[in-house]
C-alpha cells in the first residue's frame, strides 16, 4: 500500500476442471480498484476485473466456451441460475515464490486464468476494445437503472456522479425512455460529456444546490401528506457512493393517499456511513436500496447492452476516452484518481 503498482511476469497454472484461459484484447479501469489498492491487505493482489479477449484453453468441464472464442471476462457469474459451488480464489505465484491472488478475476495482465462462471461470449461483430467495459462499468451503471430499479418510460431520473458507471446509467435511462434525465456533478465538462449519453439536463452542484435544483426542475401535481406541493425525481442514483444525503431527497415528496414509490439506488462503493433522514424516508414512503453489478446475469443482460450499442444508444467508442499499455498501469490509475478521465479508460494488450 503506499507504492507504485508492480508488473511481474509469471507462469499461469494448467486451467483445472472448470477454468478458462484468455489471451487478452483490453480491460477496463475501474474506479472500484483504487479502493482495493489503498486499503490494508496481507498480501499481494491482482487487479482487474473487466475485459475482453480469446479463450486459449478450457478444463475438462467447460462446455460454452472453446479456444478460439472471443469473450467478456467479468465478476459476476454469467448464468440466471445460481452457481451450486463457489470458485476458488483466482491466484498467481510471483518470482519470489509469494502468491498474489484476487477474489474473483484478475484482468490487468496480457493474460489470465478465470472460473468458467465468470467467461461470457462476445459476438463476431462486437471491437474488442471499447467493450471491455461491458463487464464492469456497463453492468454497474445501466444494471441499477434496468434490474435494480426498473425504470420504465416516462420515469424521471436522476444521476449523481457521471464517470464511465454514471455514464451507463444515463445511457440506460435513455434506452428505457425516461425523462427528465439528470445528470448531476461537479464539473461543466463531464456535465456536457452527460448530454451526449443521455442526459437531458446538467446539474452542477458546485454551483448550486442539486437537490433543490431538481426539484425546481420536476414539479409534480397534487400535494404531500402535510399539504406541501409535490416535486422531484421517481428514481435517484448515486453513482460515486459519497450522494446518499442528496439522493434520497432528491426524490419525489408522496402525493396523499397515492399508491407510488420513489427509489433511490446507492451504486458506487459508499465513503463514508450514508446520512438519511429516516423521517423523509418513512412519511413519503421512499425506498433505499444497494445494487451489486447492477443486478445483472451477464448472459442475460449482456446482448441487450450490445444491442443498444449497435443502435448508438450506448455509446461506447467516445465513453471509451482513454487508452493505456500495460507498463503505462501506474499512469492510468493516477489519472483516474485524480479526475483526469472524462469517460473510462481502458488497457490496450498487443
Amino acid at each position: 500500500m503506499g507504492q507504485p503498482l508492480r508488473i511481474e511476469s509469471v507462469e499461469l497454472p494448467d486451467p483445472g476442471p472448470f477454468d478458462v484461459v484468455v489471451r487478452q484484447y483490453a480491460s477496463g479501469v475501474c474506479h472500484s480498484q483504487l479502493h482495493e489498492i489503498h486499503s490494508p491487505r496481507a498480501s499481494d493482489v491482482v487487479l482487474g476485473h473487466e475485459s475482453t479477449g480469446e479463450v486459449v484453453a478450457v478444463g475438462a468441464e467447460v462446455s460454452h466456451v472453446g479456444p478460439g472464442d472471443r469473450v467478456f471476462v467479468t465478476w459476476l457469474p454469467r448464468s440466471t441460475q445460481p452457481p451450486d459451488r463457489r470458485p476458488a480464489m483466482a491466484q498467481v505465484v510471483q518470482s519470489d515464490g509469494s502468491a498474489a491472488s484476487s477474489l474473483g478475476v484478475f484482468t490487468w495482465a496480457d493474460h489470465t486464468i478465470a472460473d468458467e462462471m465468470f467467461i461470457v461470449p462476445l459476438p463476431d461483430d462486437a471491437p474488442t476494445d471499447v467493450t471491455a467495459i461491458i463487464g464492469c462499468a456497463v453492468m454497474t451503471g445501466a444494471g441499477a437503472v434496468m434490474n435494480t430499479a426498473g425504470v420504465t418510460s416516462g420515469s424521471s431520473v436522476a444521476v449523481f456522479g457521471v464517470g464511465g458507471v454514471g455514464l451507463s446509467a444515463l445511457a440506460a435511462a435513455q434506452a428505457l425512455g425516461a425523462g427528465p434525465i439528470i445528470a448531476v456533478d461537479l464539473s461543466e465538462d463531464k456535465l456536457d460529456f452527460a448530454l451526449r449519453h443521455g442526459a437531458t439536463i446538467g446539474v452542477n452542484a458546485s454551483k448550486c444546490d442539486p437537490v433543490a435544483r431538481i426539484h425546481e426542475l420536476t414539479p409534480r401535481d397534487g400535494l404531500d401528506l402535510m399539504g406541501a406541493p409535490c416535486s422531484g425525481v421517481d428514481f435517484a442514483f448515486d453513482c460515486i457512493g459519497a450522494a446518499v444525503a442528496q439522493v434520497v431527497p432528491s426524490l419525489r415528496n408522496k402525493r396523499w393517499a397515492a399508491d407510488e414509490r420513489a427509489v433511490a439506488v446507492l451504486v458506487g462503493i459508499p465513503t463514508a456511513a450514508p446520512d438519511v433522514d429516516i423521517g423523509d424516508l418513512l412519511m413519503h414512503e421512499k425506498h433505499l436500496t444497494g445494487s451489486i453489478g447492477g443486478t445483472c446475469h451477464p448472459e442475460r443482460d449482456f446482448p441487450v447492452f450490445m444491442d443498444w450499442y449497435r443502435q448508438g444508444i450506448l455509446d461506447l467508442d467516445s465513453l471509451v476516452t482513454q487508452r493505456f499499455a500495460l507498463d503505462e498501469i501506474n499512469e492510468a490509475v493516477d489519472a483516474l484518481e485524480n479526475g483526469r478521465i472524462a469517460g473510462r479508460s481502458i488497457l490496450v494488450f498487443d
